[in-house]
C-alpha cells in the first residue's frame, strides 16, 4: 500500500466500519511529524522525545511484546472481576477511582468504540496515539462510554470543516502531552506533600495518595479549565491588540538580510543556564536536589511571567523563554541574572537573550534565533547578561539598559558575532512584587 492510499484510508471526516483484523495487521505506519521540527536549540533535549511518535512501527502490528500482551491482559481481568470480599479495600478504592476518572466501568472493546464514532479503527488509534495511549488488543474491554464521546468530539471538528485532520492530531497531541506532564508533575507534588507532612517513606505516600484524591479531583480539574480559558484568553489579546505593536518592533534593528529573515514571529529570545549545576547535582541527595530544582523553576516561571513573557520549557539547569519586544526580553533576562547572583541557596546564572524571528510550534520554538540565544549563554560569564549586535541595536536608545560592547567572538554556526553586555540603566527594573 502507497502513501497516497494509507492518507485515503486514514480520513477523520469520513466515516468508515471498522477493519478486520487481518487489514490492521498489515497497516504501514504513518508519520505526521515534519523532520524540520526538530529544535533549533541543540542546548536543550526535545521535550516531547518520551511520547509515542505517530509514525513509529513499534506497536503498530497486533504482534506486540510480551510485556504489553501481559499489561493488557491483566486491565482485561481486572476490570472483569467482580466487586466482592476477595478484592482488598486498597483495590476496592482503586477501581471506585478509575471509574470516577473514567466515567464509568470499563465496558468496551476499541473496535466499539471506533466504530460508535464512525471511525476506522487506524483513525481511531492515530487519534489514542497523539494522546499518548498505549497499544490494546481486540479482546481487551478497557474503554467507556466517555472515551467514545471524546474520540467524536474531535472527530466532529474535521467532519464539520473546522479543522483539518493535520490540525486535529497536532491539537489532540498537544493535549496529550501537556495533561501528561502535568499530571507527573502534580502527582509527585502530592506525594512530596504527604511524606513531609504525615513523615511517611515515599512509597507508602504513592499507596495513600489513591485515597486523597478522591477529595482533589474537583478542585484540580476546575483549576484546569480555568487556567486554559484565562491562558487562551491571554493568547487571544497578544494576538489581536498587541498584533501592531509587534510588527512595529518586529523591524527594530533589521536589515531584511538576516538568515531569520523568512520566519514568521519576531521574539525576544533568552536562555539561563545555572552555573556549575553539574557538580552541585553529584553531591546533593536525591531530596536537596529536588528543592534546588524546584526552586530554579518556581524562580524562572515567576520572573518570566511578570515580565510579560512565555517560559517555553526547563531542562534540568537551563530555561528557554520568549517576550514580544526587544525591551521585554532585555527586563526579563537583566531580573533573572539578577534574582540567581542574589539567591541565598541558587548558584549564578548565565544569561543571554537574542531579538529575531522564530518559528513556533509542538509549544516549541526552532529557527537561528533560538540557536544563537543557546551559543551566546555558553559565552556569558556567571552573573551577567549577553546580546548580539542586532538585539543591542533594537536597545540602544533605550535609557533602561547599558550595552558594553566585548571582543569578537567565533562562534560555530554563524561565524564571527560581536557579542554585548547588558546591563541596567535608568529605572528600576522589573519588579517582581
Amino acid at each position: 500500500m502507497n502513501a497516497e492510499n494509507v492518507h485515503q484510508d486514514i480520513d477523520l471526516a469520513a466515516p468508515d466500519m471498522p477493519r478486520e483484523p487481518e487489514d490492521v495487521v498489515s497497516e504501514p505506519a504513518v508519520d505526521f511529524h515534519d523532520e524540520s521540527d526538530v529544535p533549533a536549540a541543540d542546548a536543550l533535549s526535545d521535550a516531547g522525545s518520551d511520547v509515542p511518535d505517530a509514525g513509529s512501527t513499534a506497536g503498530d502490528s497486533d504482534a506486540e511484546p510480551a510485556a504489553a500482551h501481559a499489561e493488557s491482559a491483566a486491565a482485561h481481568a481486572e476490570s472483569a472481576a467482580p466487586p466482592t470480599g476477595t478484592m482488598s479495600a486498597e483495590r476496592l478504592a482503586t477501581k471506585a477511582l478509575e471509574a470516577r476518572l473514567l466515567g464509568g466501568e470499563r465496558k468496551l472493546r476499541r473496535r466499539e468504540v471506533a466504530a460508535g464514532a464512525g471511525l476506522s479503527l487506524l483513525s481511531a488509534r492515530k487519534l489514542w496515539r497523539a494522546l499518548g495511549f498505549p497499544n490494546l488488543g481486540d479482546e481487551d474491554v478497557a474503554f467507556t462510554e466517555r472515551d467514545q464521546s471524546a474520540l467524536s468530539s474531535i472527530v466532529d471538528l474535521v467532519r464539520d470543516g473546522k479543522l483539518t485532520e493535520e490540525a486535529a492530531i497536532s491539537v489532540t497531541r498537544a493535549i496529550g502531552q501537556m495533561t501528561d506532564r502535568m499530571v507527573v508533575w502534580q502527582v509527585e507534588a502530592l506525594v512530596e506533600d504527604m511524606v513531609q507532612k504525615q513523615g511517611v517513606p515515599d512509597a507508602v505516600a504513592r499507596k495513600r495518595l489513591v485515597s486523597e484524591l478522591p477529595n482533589l479531583i474537583d478542585a484540580l480539574e476546575d483549576m484546569l479549565v480555568y487556567s486554559w480559558r484565562r491562558q487562551l484568553n491571554a493568547a487571544v489579546q497578544r494576538l489581536a491588540v498587541r498584533a501592531e505593536a509587534g510588527l512595529q518592533s518586529s523591524e527594530e534593528g533589521r536589515e531584511g538580510d538576516e538568515d531569520d529573515a523568512p520566519l514568521p514571529l519576531a521574539r525576544a529570545v533568552g536562555f539561563a543556564d545555572l552555573v556549575s549545576y553539574t557538580s552541585l547535582s553529584r553531591r546533593m541527595n536525591e531530596k536537596t536536589l529536588a528543592q534546588l530544582v524546584q526552586r530554579f523553576e518556581n524562580k524562572c516561571a515567576e520572573i518570566i511571567s511578570v515580565g510579560g513573557g512565555r517560559l517555553v520549557k526547563t531542562v534540568g539547569d537551563e530555561v528557554l523563554y520568549i517576550a514580544e519586544t526587544p525591551a521585554a526580553g532585555a527586563e526579563i533576562s537583566l531580573a533573572l541574572s539578577r534574582a540567581f547572583t542574589e539567591d541565598e541557596i541558587l548558584p549564578q546564572a548565565r544569561v543571554a537573550m537574542v531579538w529575531g524571528r522564530i518559528l513556533s510550534r509542538l509549544g516549541d520554538i526552532y529557527g537561528p534565533t533560538v540557536n544563537l540565544a543557546a551559543r551566546l549563554t555558553a559565552l556569558a560569564d556567571p552573573g551577567t547578561v549577553l546580546v548580539d549586535s542586532m538585539t543591542a541595536a533594537a536597545l540602544e536608545r533605550d535609557e533602561r539598559f547599558v550595552l558594553v560592547p566585548r571582543p569578537a567572538e567565533d562562534v560555530r554556526g554563524f561565524g564571527e558575532i560581536h557579542p554585548v553586555q547588558l546591563q541596567h540603566g535608568s529605572g528600576r527594573g522589573l519588579v517582581l512584587d
